[in-house]
């Protein structure tokens, strides 16, 4: 444990510290305190604790485990090359007398010798450099680029890559030109030899680009076919760190690799992660890139023929490919205008405009409880929106808004129970003159009925659906009612549309019992409550 100092003690002292050490362990004695007043961990090691005896501890403590000496203000800055301080107007006891400076003597001075100093002529005195002291620690003092601007380094980088440039074009220059001197040295009779053939295979990789060379290794052969043959550049674009495909699953059952073609079309691995797989099969060329579109295309190419137009793949190439281009165009104009349809009548929620605010305050998704009277019980009652027509505007000294006074089917105000818009007001004196007006009108009604006797009941008529009598062998055709209820329908939609009104319009004053009967049935009447589902 954390001892004091290194002391002599007995076997009986010994065993009793190790029995104190097992049952501060074990938490059945109190842990030993240092001076400070905190406890020491009892798991610590013996050779940790135990201060070292020079340093003569009379309490235990772990204080030689920790940093005891201190720090100095160690910094990472470095001197400010080339500032000046102060500038003098003449020589000052003590400075330079060379330049004038008071940051050093004559003879470190780094100024160019003068003929007459400036301590004899006090013009162009120097001013005084900024001198700065550093307490650097032991790897800043030893550290060779303490100091270094980094960004001084880019003219190196870029003085040595124009050197390389320069030296590129050079050899590039001189194997042209060497390779030109030896072509033009040949005889005509030898031009269609085969060393020819290769120099000018040389000419053309020459002016080829080194960096269009890149991660290709450049094969020259023969390449021979069944009509003659010619010499050509075979470029070798495998990579040798590269898998093979038979090599990316052994199983026997994977994916069938064919040998004579170097093609394997499934995946050989379908259960790996995509993101980690860099082959998917010879498949996924032949549904991505132009190889889907070329397959659209004579998809497009069949179902043209198939339709009727004159169009072959094959036979017209070109044909094929202009229609099929003019027909996607016209397929995304027709798209754009469905949408455009779409967005007129519906709107659009995903545009950038903002709604007005009246649509947006005036409808919310809070919970409004309210009792049988009509008063809010729980929630906060929502504000109506104000509609573009102004509210509140009293005329004709009225105190009440027209439409506040409902009475008969009639609207009126409800000041002066009137219901003539427009009207003055006339208030209580008003109200009191119009019930007695009333009242007398029904006394009136009544005494009349009392004084006149029934009326004598007349045979009601019936009659026709034109205005007159309906006579009694009024017989209407079904075919005839037919055809009018068809003319109702053409006349009412050319009186929605007038685009499908022809011009040479023929007009026949002539009515039938069959065309009042038809447009009794189609006319809409305004207080039906199913007139909208009328067509």
């Amino acid at each position: 444990m954390a001892t004091a100092s290194v002391t002599f003690k007995s076997r009986e002292d010994h065993r009793k510290q190790l029995e104190l050490e097992e049952a501060r362990k074990a938490g059945l004695a109190p842990a030993e305190v240092d001076e400070d007043g905190n406890e020491i961990n009892p798991h610590i090691p013996q050779y940790m604790s135990s201060a070292p005896w020079y340093l003569n501890a009379d309490k235990p403590s772990l204080k030689h485990q920790r940093k005891w000496k201190s720090d100095p203000n160690y910094t990472k800055s470095w001197y400010a090359r080339g500032t000046m301080t102060f500038q003098a107007n003449k020589y000052r006891k003590g400075a330079c007398e060379n330049c004038g400076s008071m940051t050093h003597d004559k003879k470190s001075c780094m100024e160019r010798p003068r003929s007459v100093g400036a301590k004899w002529t006090n013009i162009n005195i120097a001013p005084d450099e900024k001198v700065e002291s550093f307490e650097l620690d032991y790897d800043g003092k030893r550290d060779r680029w303490n100091g270094y601007d980094p960004s001084t380094y880019t003219r190196v980088i870029a003085d040595y890559e124009a050197r390389e440039e320069a030296r590129k074009k050079y050899l590039k220059e001189q194997q042209l030109k060497k390779l030109e001197e030896k072509d033009g040295e040949k005889d005509g009779e030898n031009a269609g030899s085969e060393d020819d053939e290769e120099d000018g295979l040389r000419i053309d990789e020459a002016k080829v680009d080194e960096s269009a060379q890149m991660d290709f290794a450049k094969v020259e052969k023969r390449v021979r076919t069944t009509g003659g043959g010619s010499t050509g550049t075979v470029r070798n674009l495998r990579i040798r760190e590269d898998t093979a495909k038979y090599l990316l699953n052994l199983d026997v059952n994977s994916a069938y690799y064919d040998p004579k073609t170097r093609s394997m079309r499934e995946d050989p691995l379908p259960d790996a992660d995509p993101n980690d797989k860099f082959y998917v099969g010879d498949n996924q060329n032949r549904l991505s890139g132009q190889a889907l579109e070329f397959k659209q295309l004579n998809i497009h190419a069949w179902e043209a023929f198939d339709k009727g137009q004159d169009i072959h793949m094959q036979a017209a190439p070109s044909q094929a490919e202009l229609l099929y281009k003019s027909f996607k165009i016209k397929k995304e104009m027709l798209k754009s205008e469905h949408k455009d349809k779409i967005m007129e009548k519906y709107g659009n929620a995903a545009s950038e405009e903002t709604m007005p605010r009246e649509l947006l305050l005036g409808q919310s998704e809070k919970e409004i409880e309210y009792d049988r009277t009509g008063r809010i019980i729980k929630g906060q009652d929502v504000s109506l929106p104000k509609s573009k027509y102004e509210e509140d505007v009293f005329i004709n000294n009225h105190t009440t808004v027209w439409g506040s006074w409902w009475k008969d089917h009639q609207w009126g105000y409800k000041c002066c129970k009137q219901s003539i818009k427009n009207s003055y007001c006339t208030g209580l004196a008003g109200i009191e003159a119009a019930e007695a007006s009333a009242d007398l009108m029904k006394a009136n009604m009544a005494r009349k009925e009392a004084t006149e006797d029934e009326p004598v009941q007349q045979e009601e008529k019936r009659l026709a659906t034109w205005g007159t009598d309906v006579p009694q062998d009024l017989v209407l055709d079904k075919k005839l009612l037919e055809e009018s209820l068809k003319k109702e329908n053409a006349r009412r939609k050319e009186e929605r549309d007038e685009r499908k009104r022809k011009y040479n319009v023929k007009w026949n004053d002539e009515v039938t019992a069959e065309d009042m009967e038809a447009y009794r049935m189609k006319r809409i009447h305004h207080d039906d409550p199913m007139r909208d589902f009328l067509n």
